[in-house]
C-alpha cells in the first residue's frame, strides 16, 4: 500500500524478494495545468512489474475489505499510502501491517516528517519500519536507520534517500521478522511531535520570521506547495534561497544583492536564488530580474 513517489524504491525491493500478490494505491486525481486525471507514481510501477492493482476511495468501504481477503495476504507493507488502516485492515495479514516511515520515531509522527524536520532545523533524521497499530505511527519498531540532513536538503531530495534507505532497511529486517527472530520494541515515551498535514496556503511566506527560518520554509516546502510571496499582483514561487543576516534590513522592503533579488525579513535579508513566476518556468535570481527592473526600492 502505497501512492507518491517516496513509496517506489519499496515497491521495486518487495517485487524481487517476494510474491506480491496486490498494490493498493491512491484513486488516479487530476493534476497539473490542464487537470489531467494522472495515477498515482505507485500504479505506474505496479503496472509496469505487472502486479494488480485496486485503487479504493475509502478502504473501509466493505468491497475494499472483500478485495483484501481475496488476495489473502501474508504481510502488508505500508509506505506514504495515505489513508488510515482500520483494525480489520491490521488484523488481515498472519504478520500483521508493517510500514516504512520517514523519521526517527517518535520524533514526526503524521503526515509531513520530511518536511517537518527540514522546517523545524533539524540536522539527522532517518527511516522506522515499524508494526502498525490503530493509531497514528504509534506502533511498535523493529528498526531505524539515522539519515544525516544536509544544508542545501530539500524535502525533495531528502524524500529520495529516505525513500532508498526505508526499502533497504525493510529487506533487511523481513526475513528476521517472517522467522520469528525479530520483535518489535515499543516506541519510547519521550520525544513524541507530530507533523501535520501541508496545506498549499503554509507556503505563503511571512517576512516577520527569522531570514534562516524562511530558508528552512523554502528548503522544506520544495517541491511541495512550494514557498511563495506576491509580485506585482501574482504568485511568485522561491525555490532556493539563502540568508543574509543583517540587523538593519527592513521587514518586506525588496532590494538586489550580489545580482539577486532579496526581500527583507526580521532580522536579514531572503535572497532568492531561483524563482518561478507565474506561468512561466523555475528560473534562475539573475534572469528574473532582467525582466523585473522594477524590483529594487532602493
Amino acid at each position: 500500500m502505497g501512492s507518491p513517489e517516496f513509496a517506489l524504491p519499496t515497491l521495486k525491493a518487495l517485487a524481487e524478494h517476494y510474491p506480491v500478490v496486490g498494490v493498493v494505491t491512491q484513486p488516479d486525481r487530476p493534476a497539473g495545468r490542464g487537470n489531467m486525471l494522472t495515477p498515482p507514481p505507485v500504479k505506474v510501477l505496479a503496472q509496469q512489474l505487472g502486479i494488480e492493482v485496486f485503487q479504493p476511495e475509502k478502504l473501509r468501504n466493505p468491497e475494499a475489505m472483500e478485495k483484501l481477503r481475496t488476495w489473502s495476504p501474508d504481510l502488508i507493507v505500508v509506505a506514504a499510502f495515505g489513508q488510515i488502516l482500520r483494525q480489520a485492515v491490521l488484523d488481515l495479514p498472519q504478520f500483521g501491517c508493517i510500514n516504512v516511515h520517514a523519521s526517527l520515531l517518535p520524533r514526526w509522527r503524521g503526515a509531513s516528517p520530511i518536511q517537518a524536520a527540514i522546517l523545524h532545523g533539524d540536522t539527522v533524521t532517518g527511516v522506522t519500519i515499524m508494526k502498525m497499530d490503530a493509531g497514528i505511527d504509534t506502533g511498535p519498531i523493529l528498526a531505524q536507520r539515522e539519515v544525516a540532513i544536509q544544508p542545501d536538503d530539500t524535502a525533495g531530495s531528502l524524500s529520495d534517500r529516505l525513500a532508498e534507505e526505508g526499502a533497504n532497511l525493510l529487506i533487511e529486517v523481513l526475513p528476521e521478522y517472517l522467522a520469528g527472530r525479530l520483535h518489535p520494541k515499543p516506541q519510547p515515551k519521550e520525544g513524541a511531535t507530530y507533523a501535520k498535514m501541508l496545506t498549499k496556503e503554509e507556503g505563503h511566506l511571512n517576512f516577520e520570521e527569522s531570514v534562516h527560518q524562511l530558508v528552512n520554509r523554502v528548503r522544506a516546502y520544495h517541491p511541495w506547495p512550494s514557498a511563495y510571496t506576491f509580485w506585482n499582483g501574482q504568485m511568485l514561487k522561491i525555490h532556493r534561497a539563502q540568508a543574509v543576516q543583517d540587523s538593519q534590513a527592513t521587514l518586506g522592503k525588496r532590494k538586489v544583492i550580489e545580482g539577486y533579488p532579496a526581500i527583507g525579513a526580521s532580522d536579514g535579508w531572503l535572497v532568492l536564488l531561483e524563482v518561478q513566476p507565474a506561468g512561466k518556468r523555475a528560473m534562475d535570481g539573475k534572469d528574473f530580474l532582467r525582466g523585473a527592473r522594477s524590483w529594487s526600492e532602493e
